[in-house]
């Protein structure tokens, strides 16, 4: 049975991780080679080819970083796209931030590009690439990153469950990754379902042990609606930062709510035996399972209370009373322009803007949405004209949802705040990370065709 001593074992070398995904873990001094290339793999129904990853015939491995300890990663691309790689979620130095013309110019075939931070947050967070992205992460490039706490909490299993799908042919061939209607919409969604690039995986667990289950939604489109099992349980940590306040546990008629970039970390106290504990995703009329938990071997007589709290992140706390004002507004686009996204793939379509003003492109040269000045609080008011819903998502900082005009929203430090059909929300934030940050929908299609734009801090 997996437990913590062998998810990981040896620095920068690959070895299996709970959920079946290899991983890679960094230690001082190593760099850790991270290299794209198609592949192929078997869904069910036959071998698909023309896949992306990080690893071959299988998906991308399992990032272990630790709070504080630098990190070394060299991405080579190993595809006939231009690519870049961003550590979504994680506030890194602005040069390392993985944005095309951004941050930095995109890596073709054959070429490597070194990142290098060091992470002050633990947590759930994820990678993928940000040039030729509709195609690469449709295809696949949609990796776990996690960083370890200094103090091991207790957990018996870290299982991670990593939520996405494809657009697959009736010869198990790739379909379109994205169609014109789609990104219109809502997005274009696939039709096969994955957790881990396994449909409906089942899992072993340690009876009576506690498992702390990293959910993480890493599609291009799809909003997933989770359900828990009914055990002893809590949500420890909302898009990589612990929870302040809670956020009640979900089920059937009220499931938790993951669009794409968002994650979950959850604390499960597993039943003594019994029959396995589905993971759940509402959709349509019944509900389809992402994973199952099974309880196996005597029980350990574990109990929740074991466990020690999170420690709260170095995030900086803003000041309301002085917090300056924005407004964006996300909706239609008011004209048709092609976007120039250089050699990141431009779309021929434009159907999305931030306050009326449809991002350009990449390569386009455009202003920034706001000049912030370093270290003052800011508030932003996100109005969503649309009725569809937008996860938008701010690279290099983290914010705090403070208000809804549709509900009451927890206020937990994120990177990603999901905005539903007409809603209003205010966060605020510090802005204490200097540089050019980009703040665009996760819905990929949307971001593509004009609901992007950046934010300047100095």
């Amino acid at each position: 049975m997996l437990n913590r001593r062998n998810l990981l074992l040896g620095a920068g070398s690959a070895t299996l991780a709970a959920g079946g995904l290899s991983a890679l873990r960094a230690s001082a001094g190593v760099s850790l080679e991270i290299n794209s290339r198609e592949t192929g793999f078997d869904f069910g129904g036959g071998l698909t080819q023309g896949l992306v990853s990080t690893a071959d015939g299988a998906p991308p491995p399992v990032i272990r970083l630790k709070q504080n300890e630098a990190a070394q990663l060299r991405f080579t691309n190993g595809v006939d796209d231009y690519s870049t790689v961003h550590w979504h979620g994680i506030r890194v130095p602005n040069a390392m931030d993985g944005v095309p013309y951004l941050t930095q110019l995109p890596t073709r075939r054959g070429e490597a590009f070194d990142y290098a931070y060091t992470p002050q947050d633990a947590g759930t967070f994820w990678y993928h690439p940000h040039c030729v992205t509709m195609r690469q992460m449709a295809h696949g490039f949609t990796g776990i990153l996690i960083v370890e706490e200094e103090e091991d909490p207790g957990f018996d299993l870290d299982l991670l469950l990593n939520l996405k799908d494809f657009r697959l042919g009736n010869e198990a061939e790739l379909l379109d990754y994205f169609t014109p209607r789609g990104a219109a919409r809502g997005g274009t969604l696939g039709n096969v379902m994955t957790t881990n690039w396994q449909r409906a995986p089942r899992y072993d667990v340690p009876a009576g042990g506690l498992v702390r289950l990293r959910i993480a939604a890493t599609d291009t489109t799809r909003i997933y609606r989770v359900v828990l099992p009914d055990v002893d349980g809590e949500i420890i940590a909302w898009d990589g930062h612990p929870v302040e306040d809670p956020i009640p546990w979900p089920s059937r008629e009220a499931p938790l709510f993951l669009g794409p970039g968002q994650r979950v970390d959850v604390a499960i106290r597993v039943p003594d035996g019994g029959a396995p504990l589905d993971i759940l995703g509402m959709h349509g009329l019944e509900p389809m399972t992402f994973a199952s938990l099974n309880p196996t071997g005597t029980s350990l007589g574990r109990d929740l209370a074991e466990l020690k709290p999170l420690p709260r992140n170095p995030v900086t706390d803003f000041d309301l009373a002085s917090a300056e004002r924005r407004d964006l507004i996300f909706g239609w686009s008011p004209d048709g322009m092609i976007p120039n996204n250089g050699l990141c793939g431009s779309v021929e379509y434009t159907f999305w803007s931030i306050n009326r003003d449809p991002w350009q492109g990449d390569a386009s040269g455009m202003g920034p949405l706001a000049n912030l000045e370093l270290g003052k609080s800011y508030v932003f008011r996100l109005q969503n004209e649309s009725p569809n819903d937008h996860p938008i998502h701010l690279h290099g900082l983290v914010f705090k949802p403070i208000s809804s005009n549709q509900r009451k929203i927890p206020q937990n430090w994120t990177d990603t705040v999901l905005l539903h059909k007409n809603e209003i929300v205010d966060i605020a934030f510090v802005a204490d990370n200097p540089g050019d940050w980009a703040f665009h929908c996760h819905v990929i299609e949307h971001q593509k065709t004009g609901l992007s734009g950046y934010i300047r801090i100095s």
